[in-house]
């Protein structure tokens, strides 16, 4: 099977890992490259843009061509910024066309929510109830047909995955999580704003946005879902001075009576992810650092039992597992290919 694939927004972060894994995908056909279509942005060769892909891929990157993505194309990669792919996927879902959306626009499933945290009214309603939640560990059935995916955050990803067995099974308290995580700076995108210039953040370490980042109302909203009653974490997000990657340390306390069937807590996430290619369990008393992950497309978790306390910590890179590689992983889901390859 061969894959026709377009991407639009190509020349971002999330964009170049995307061509990067698609080129050494067996299964896939880079058709066309696209920018967003804003004024001023010029047609670019995307190996000038990126030198690494001269030789490899001569495209060149040019505004949505809706006769080439409807002749080409059997699936788009929206690798655009917030906001902005609700402008894209109905006209690509009106051709027919299956699309992963690397954005947040259609990962809260409350429009009022996004509205709040994103500052825009979302502008299709209609496609936000379609939208399948790609977390492959969680919702892989879901994924397997859909239309429309909405790739996870990086941030949910790492935070979700360090959650998921203890809420499932009922053996946290809900009202006790409290998540400390760090990220790299190109979980920002390539903004040209003062504070991620490198002078600004080489030789600091800083939080951010602290319970009030936009990734907290979806990292509750999934949560939510498992436990099958509301979660509302706290949430403090931390600036790294370093390129990628994803640290999250999570506190909680267990749910009064909690009964653990495994004989200990590193077990029972062994047993709860053992059919998962891409979740690794570290030995007893063994943590993740973010060098374990880097440029891969795992999640390394590390547990410990403080009588009633526990402890998650869990790494990924923010570019792969939480974003590029993630939404490669969804496609070999919605293809039926075997979902590591092209990644490992």
């Amino acid at each position: 099977m061969i894959i026709n694939v377009g991407i639009i927004g190509a020349t971002g972060h999330t964009g170049e890992v995307l061509i990067e894994l698609l080129l050494n995908h067996p299964n896939v056909r880079i058709t066309h490259l696209f920018n967003s279509g804003k004024s001023g942005q010029d047609n670019q060769v995307i190996s000038d843009v990126f030198p690494k892909f001269k030789h490899r891929l001569e495209l060149v990157c040019t505004k949505p061509d809706w006769l080439k993505i409807k002749k080409d194309c059997d699936l788009v990669f929206l690798a655009l910024p917030h906001t902005v792919s609700m402008k894209f996927v109905p006209k690509l879902l009106n051709l027919g066309k299956r699309v992963i959306d690397l954005s947040a626009d259609y990962r809260l499933n409350n429009p009022s929510v996004y509205e709040k945290f994103y500052k825009v009214v979302h502008q299709d309603k209609t496609s936000l109830k379609e939208a399948v939640y790609g977390l492959p560990e969680l919702y892989r059935a879901k994924i397997k047909t859909a239309k429309l995916l909405a790739n996870p955050g990086c941030y949910p990803t790492s935070i979700i995955l360090g959650l998921a067995p203890l809420l499932a099974l009922n053996l946290a308290d809900l009202s006790s999580i409290i998540i400390d995580a760090k990220s790299g700076v190109s979980g920002a995108g390539k903004k040209l704003e003062k504070e991620f210039l490198f002078s600004e953040i080489q030789g600091d370490f800083r939080a951010y946005k602290v319970n009030i980042h936009q990734h907290a109302p979806e990292i509750n909203q999934v949560l939510s879902k498992i436990a099958g009653k509301k979660v509302d974490v706290v949430f403090v997000p931390h600036l790294l001075p370093i390129e990628r990657g994803i640290l999250s340390t999570i506190y909680l306390k267990k749910a009064p009576g909690a009964k653990f069937k495994a004989k200990n807590i590193t077990d029972l996430f062994k047993k709860f992810y053992k059919n998962e290619p891409f979740i690794r369990i570290k030995a007893e008393g063994v943590f993740p650092r973010i060098k374990d992950v880097v440029k891969t497309n795992f999640c390394d978790i590390g547990v410990k039992d403080f009588g009633d306390t526990i402890i998650v910590i869990s790494a990924i890179d923010n570019l792969l597992k939480g974003a590029s590689a993630q939404a490669v992983q969804n496609m070999n889901i919605m293809y039926k290919i075997p979902e590591i390859t092209g990644l490992l």
